[in-house]
């Protein structure tokens, strides 16, 4: 019985702990990847050609600016955008991961 009744206290509590406040910072920091996003994609860019450290550090960067990102999505939004962009940063990660992984020895 103890059992149930914590149980059916957890569910009841649940979607009050999915909803907890954003910080303060949300509106910077979301405005800031998007920044991000743009710079990111300029450096991208930027080493297509170069030499292959220079474009392993490149991609390491981006990988823990993804980080980031992700981070900043899963803090700060909710319902389909979070799941949406939260799921674009884990593929990117697994991609630039496997690259690193292929092209610059993994490190």
């Amino acid at each position: 019985m103890r059992f149930a009744l914590t149980v059916a206290a957890l569910l009841l509590a649940a979607p009050a702990l999915a909803q907890q406040p954003r910080p303060a910072t949300c509106s910077r920091d979301l405005f800031q990847n998007e920044a991000g996003f743009r710079l990111q994609q300029t450096r991208l860019a930027a080493v297509g050609s170069a030499d292959q450290a220079t474009q392993c550090r490149t991609w390491r960067e981006h990988v823990g600016y993804l980080q980031k990102a992700r981070t900043v999505f899963a803090t700060c939004q909710s319902g389909a955008e979070r799941e949406r962009n939260v799921a674009e940063m884990d593929g990117d990660l697994v991609n630039y991961r496997a690259l690193i992984a292929n092209r610059c020895g993994g490190r």
